[in-house]
């Protein structure tokens, strides 16, 4: 079995590994617009009705809704130390001018989000609402994964610890366990590092090397999920966070008893791809935080 572990000439192979069974090259379909059991939707409120219906929104409705989960992601990323000092962003889609995204005002450390402090950005990187400074990294990589992947509402990018240990190495999320399977055959390794993004070109590598998936791991760099909520590419992030977590404490034991692909595609396919469940998984710690910290509100 050739892993991607194996992959270290960038001469002689491509920069984006898409990893499949045996981790062999593969061109894989999108499934986030599939039908879910669970479209139309949510996540309980504590001692509320299980499960309750999504509620029609107004534009301006949404609007809110979405900085408010935005804001509350930044907080949860905080709360579990995905952060490393002023790197990362996680971005929403304006639901009116799709060609926008709300994102954090550089210089804020997540724990001081709040939805009036998020800025609103265009396609060329201007700040059409809120206080400069934007990160320049932040606009590069996430204003060509949203003008790539139309589907996707929210992307998530951290330098975060286990993310990055597992970039260092170059390797996939293999499939060693129930909850991982959730990104088998769903995930790429884009496997070149030029430096720090500040340019569109190079943000436009990184979406090429996402492609259709939902999580890409960048070489030397870190992880990057999207969805098609904020909820859900949050969630994600926190799941892929983990799950590298588990991989590396586990090779350190010893060798890796990788699940065979049938087994790992049914366990896949058992609600792990799913948006709504990324969705109800990051209510749950949606309801906590602003239980804790309901300034992130303001």
């Amino acid at each position: 079995m050739t892993l991607a572990s194996d992959l270290t000439s960038p001469s002689t192979e491509p920069s984006v590994i898409v990893v499949t069974e045996g981790s062999r090259q593969h061109e894989a379909s999108s499934d986030d617009n599939e039908s879910s059991s669970w479209n139309g939707l949510v996540s309980p409120a504590e001692g509320g009705v299980w499960p309750r219906p999504v509620p029609q929104r107004s534009i301006a409705e949404e609007r809110l809704h979405r900085r408010r989960k935005l804001a509350g992601a930044y907080r949860i990323f905080a709360k579990l130390g995905l952060a490393e000092g002023l790197s990362g962003h996680i971005t929403a889609r304006d639901p009116e001018l799709p060609d926008h995204f709300w994102v954090n005002r550089f210089g804020l450390d997540f724990s001081r989000i709040t939805v009036s402090n998020l800025l609103l950005v265009n396609s060329q990187g201007k700040i059409v609402e809120g206080q400069p400074p934007l990160n320049t990294s932040a606009f590069a990589i996430h204003s060509r994964i949203h003008a790539a992947r139309p589907d996707v509402i929210g992307a998530a990018h951290t330098h975060s610890p286990y993310g990055r240990a597992l970039a260092a190495l170059g390797e996939p999320l293999h499939p060693i366990s129930q909850d991982v399977c959730s990104f088998y055959q769903h995930q790429a390794v884009f496997g070149e590092y030029n430096g720090a993004v500040v340019t569109e070109d190079e943000g436009q590598k990184i979406a090429d090397a996402l492609g259709p998936h939902k999580l890409v791991i960048l070489r030397n760099h870190g992880l990057l999920t999207v969805g098609a909520s904020v909820e859900a590419a949050a969630y994600r992030f926190i799941a892929a966070e983990r799950a590298a977590h588990t991989q590396l404490v586990a090779a350190a034991a010893g060798p890796l008893r990788l699940l065979d692909h049938r087994t790992a595609s049914y366990t896949a396919g058992q609600g792990g791809r799913d948006n709504d469940g990324a969705r109800w998984a990051f209510d749950a710690l949606y309801e906590i935080i602003v239980e804790e910290q309901p300034d992130l509100l303001d």
